[in-house]
């Protein structure tokens, strides 16, 4: 084969590789939600109260660019399980849900961040304007969704009393 041949063959191949290179990689990890810091709340086991607020304090963290992220708040009478945490808290008895508080909402995160610190007071009402809301067992789930579409989750078991 003579070099005629062979130096256009070597061009389309070198052209095929250089165009198909991807500069670009591809985001394999997902959002990181802490709260293993003193200011942390809510936390596993913790108590929220009704008629009152508090502040959300958790930490968000990605390797590329963070979303935006989610919560629901919502009963756990019968005691199911999506947890996260290591622990259990000591449980009230088992009940059939008359009048459960129930709360989900989303809530952007800023363009271009790659560390968020919530600060968000959310108000839980005491009822829904005809009865109270049920003392218990809930759930306090928080979904953190990045750029990309990767998500992580952490369900906490909480208490929701009234003082």
């Amino acid at each position: 084969m003579s070099y005629k041949n062979i130096l256009p063959l070597l061009a389309v191949f070198i052209l095929f590789f250089v165009a198909c290179s991807d500069d670009n990689e591809v985001d394999q990890e997902k959002p990181v939600i802490n709260i293993s810091f003193v200011e942390a709340f809510p936390i596993q086991c913790d108590t929220l109260f009704f008629g009152e607020s508090f502040v959300l304090k958790m930490k968000f963290s990605d390797n590329q660019e963070l979303g935006a992220f989610s919560i629901d708040i919502h009963h756990n009478f019968d005691h199911h399980s999506h947890s996260t945490e290591i622990g259990e808290c000591s449980p009230h008895p088992d009940k059939v849900p008359v009048n459960p508080y129930l709360f989900i909402n989303d809530y952007p995160i800023p363009e271009g961040l790659t560390e968020y610190d919530t600060n968000l007071t959310i108000s839980i009402p005491d009822g829904n304007g005809m009865e109270l809301y049920e003392e218990g067992d809930y759930h306090f789930m928080i979904k953190l969704t990045d750029e990309t579409g990767w998500e992580t989750l952490k369900g906490l078991s909480i208490k929701m009393v009234r003082r």
